[in-house]
């Protein structure tokens, strides 16, 4: 879903807030008087030299905002890629929000470009015709005659650059209805050509995250949490931490959810905390096991679910289902994953000489530690900075309701006497061993085939751990009592399935869920195209033949998904693998865009699976960034192959048994030979990307690896029958 904004909202909202025709845009914000600088509206500065920058609103974990925003800009504004650079907004939700998230700013649910589409042309759209305008009043000419191109204003035989104007154009009122340019017109976007702007700096070093971040005189502070979830302090004894040279301190957080080890570095803090022996009081802790909460699911599938989700006659469904000519039945088990972005979780505190307090983080959504921090330091909000670093990776986690890390940085700092900044670490342990994962999830399915192989009946039950209830996002996301995040990709799949029942039932959390690439995509997407290719395989019909008859005639999304997976198909070799290969293919819907996958495999369950191939089709709408649509795709068939090949969180008596990459392994550079990427042509505003290639890269795997006798319906695979070479 795109959200569009008018371009007098948009106007509107931005003269709210203060912050169009600011001239002489200074390091803190603040209006330099006398200075040729302006910022033409909250997403367009300009300084006298001609230099363009695009504020980005989204943060940059890798997922190409930075580029894709930037690319907007340049393309209304009239100049190129090597002219425009960016800087990351501000944490101001009045100005910054994600339209799709309301009064938020935020980054996630790959809707980055989605709610930005519009925005951002028509800031440089207002911003070329300032500039043009000034230029006409200068040079004496009608407003017609004159463009940007190429970063000078021109009427075709005169010539002059952005910032000889950049003054005049400031005092000059912003239109209501800018000229956006015409897909004829564009330069930048959708082509090949278009690179990233933060390739170079992430090669060369020059790119700085969160985690690169080093102030003069900072403490590094890391916290000894809890084994079990939900423990708290009880006591500590840091008398052998005082034998680490470069300890400082060591004190419990004021909500007692773990220790705050102070040290002069961050090998001092690990050797500290090591030192440090906690008691813990787990009388309200986690105390379960992973066999546990697989039976308090499994219990939950067995019985009549809670809520009936598509409301459907669940009588009719299931007589539809039992006088079948063929029943199917499969039960299906998805552990909790972690996230395990390359960069684990950091931020840095700091109180200037004014009392403000400054944030330095991947924030990924900074309007939850803004809000946080007004209560920790009982300070208005103007009085709380976030500087928006890049971040390396984050598939969700940098994301809580509760704001966990930046929380702990907060109190961490506050009982300090703040004369020093603290940079809060977490290493890889932590992050593995007390983070948030992605929920433990059950579907049973039954499906009725007719004499002719015709779907007749869908009995879907889902049960697992609700992401948003108990949260704050809760009022925004559970409808009638139902979390959509569960059922997502199912209760809205565009295939045209007659008497389709979803149930749900949710179950008691496990530590702590969150959201992670994909959300319930990552299952739903699973159980639909493993059922949908098991079926296809009782009618006796090909999976894509078979799957484009209940696309057809369907609505538009039903008719783009039929687009990809042909295109998928063709481009797959579908139906001809290489000697002694097999394929697999799955198809879906996620975040507004449409994917499918054929994995070409050799091997065996037995001696190892080898995927040779990866074909992708992907229809995101108006690719603004192919370059980055490849990369992302890419990105995201890896993410979910490699955690459904060999990946899960597993408890102990509540207790996470992995702990780094040895026993929570990514995928490896050799474990898919080849990914190729083919985007479909579209002229629907863009969609999402981040996430949309996760979802049907496991069931297209699984897919093939049923061609070979092995139906896996519990992951992770190499627990369940598959070795990987």
């Amino acid at each position: 879903m795109t959200a569009n904004i008018s371009r007098r909202g948009f106007l509107k909202t931005a003269a709210a807030a203060g912050a169009v025709l600011y001239v002489g845009a200074t390091a803190d914000g603040a209006a330099a008087a006398g200075s040729s600088d302006a910022m033409l509206n909250p997403f367009v500065k300009i300084d006298s030299d001609g230099n363009v920058i695009a504020i980005i609103k989204h943060f940059e974990k890798g997922q190409g905002p930075a580029t894709g925003l930037s690319t907007l800009i340049a393309e209304e504004l009239g100049v190129t890629m090597e002219q425009i650079g960016y800087e990351f907004a501000p944490s101001d939700p009045q100005v910054y929000n994600n339209l799709l998230f309301g009064p938020f700013q935020g980054t996630g649910g790959s809707t980055a470009m989605a709610n930005s589409w519009m925005q951002y042309r028509t800031a440089g759209a207002n911003a070329r015709e300032m500039l043009i305008k000034a230029a006409a009043q200068a040079w004496g000419l009608d407003t017609a005659d004159l463009d940007i191109q190429n970063g000078m204003i021109t009427d075709g035989r005169k010539s002059a650059p952005l910032g000889d104007f950049v003054a005049a154009a400031a005092e000059i009122a912003p239109s209501e209805t800018p000229r956006l340019r015409d897909q004829s017109e564009w330069k930048i976007i959708g082509k090949e050509s278009t690179r990233r702007l933060d390739s170079a700096i992430k090669v060369n070093g020059q790119a700085q995250f969160g985690m690169d971040l080093h102030l003069p005189n900072q403490m590094v502070v890391m916290i000894k949490r809890t084994p079990q979830r939900g423990g708290v302090v009880a006591g500590f004894d840091d008398s052998a931490a005082k034998d680490v040279k470069g300890f400082i301190m060591a004190m419990p957080l004021p909500t007692k959810h773990g220790v705050a080890v102070y040290a002069e570095n961050t090998w001092a803090a690990m050797q500290a905390r090591a030192a440090v022996e906690v008691d813990w009081d787990t009388s309200a802790a986690e105390t379960r096991s992973s066999q546990e909460i697989r039976d308090e699911i499994m219990a939950a599938l067995d019985a009549a679910p809670v809520y009936n989700v598509n409301k459907a006659d669940t009588n009719a469904v299931a007589l539809a289902v039992d006088e079948a000519a063929q029943v199917l039945e499969k039960t299906f088990y998805f552990p909790l994953l972690a996230h395990a972005p390359m960069e684990p979780m950091n931020c840095t505190i700091e109180q200037t000489a004014d009392g403000d307090i400054v944030l330095h983080d991947g924030a990924q959504m900074p309007t939850g530690p803004h809000m946080a921090y007004q209560q920790i330091f009982d300070l208005p909000a103007e009085k709380i900075r976030i500087n928006t670093m890049l971040a390396g990776g984050s598939f969700g986690r940098r994301a809580t309701p509760d704001a966990d890390y930046q929380v702990e940085a907060g109190l961490a700092f506050v009982m300090t006497d703040r004369s020093r900044p603290v940079k809060l670490v977490w290493d890889r342990e932590d992050d593995i061993r007390g983070g948030y994962y992605r929920p433990a999830t059950g579907h049973k399915v039954r499906i009725g085939l007719d004499a002719d192989g015709k779907i007749t009946g869908w009995e879907h039950q889902v049960a697992g751990q609700s992401i948003m209830k108990g949260t704050a996002f809760e009022a925004m996301a559970v409808k009638d009592g139902i979390d959509h995040s569960t059922v997502e990709g199912l209760a809205d799949n565009p295939y045209v399935i007659p008497n389709m029942a979803v149930g749900l039932t949710d179950t008691e959390k496990a530590t702590s869920v969150l959201w992670w690439r994909s959300v319930g995509h990552t299952h739903t997407a699973y159980v639909m195209e493993v059922m949908m290719d098991m079926a296809a395989k009782a009618a006796g019909r090909d999976p894509v033949e078979f799957r484009v008859a209940y696309l057809e005639g369907g609505n538009k999304d039903a008719q783009r998904k039929a687009g990809v997976l042909k295109l998928a198909a063709e481009k797959g070799n579908w139906g001809n693998p290489a000697a002694g290969n097999v394929q697999g293919i799955a198809v879906h819907k996620s975040f507004g865009s449409f994917v499918a996958e054929v994995v070409e495999v050799s091997g065996t369950p037995d001696d190892g699976i080898q995927i040779e191939k990866v074909t992708a089709a992907v229809d995101c709408g108006i690719a603004v960034n192919p370059d980055v649509i490849r990369a992302q795709t890419e990105g995201a068939i890896g993410y979910g192959i490699g955690h459904a090949m060999r990946d899960q969180i597993t408890l102990d008596g509540g207790e996470v048994e992995q702990y780094n990459f040895p026993d929570y392994e990514p995928l490896r550079i050799s474990d898919i030979k080849a990914i190729e990427t083919h985007i479909v042509a579209s002229a629907e505003a863009p969609t999402g990307i981040g996430e949309p290639g996760t979802p049907p890269s496991a069931p297209a795997l699984a897919n093939a690896i049923a061609q070979l006798d092995v139906r896996v319906a519990e992951l992770p695979m190499s627990e369940n029958g598959v070795s990987f070479a």
